[in-house]
């Protein structure tokens, strides 16, 4: 199985998750962990640019990677993958 079918199908499950459990719109939280480049956690915020996000970051302890917790209020489901996919465009993000 490729990358590609493993991660659509990964959005799959992820839509039916989101469908069964809330109610839209509502109040999403997206977790990242980025390497700790400006340019890169700049290229995330860039991304939820113009909607009302609440972005927070913390450094690690050895200042390698920086997590980034972002809370957006989100149409649907599919505004919610939607953003998964343009934030895994950009290199060495882990999405949690």
């Amino acid at each position: 199985m490729s990358t590609d079918n493993k991660s659509e199908e990964f959005y799959k499950k992820l839509k039916k998750r989101l469908e069964k459990t809330t109610t839209w719109p509502s109040e999403y939280l997206y977790k990242f962990i980025v390497p700790s480049e400006k340019e890169k956690i700049e290229e995330i915020e860039t991304i939820f640019d113009d909607m009302g996000a609440v972005i927070s970051t913390k450094e690690s302890s050895k200042g390698t990677y920086t997590s980034v917790s972002i809370n957006v209020n989100m149409k649907n489901p599919d505004t919610v993958i939607a953003k998964y996919q343009e934030v895994a465009a950009v290199e060495g993000v882990i999405s949690l």
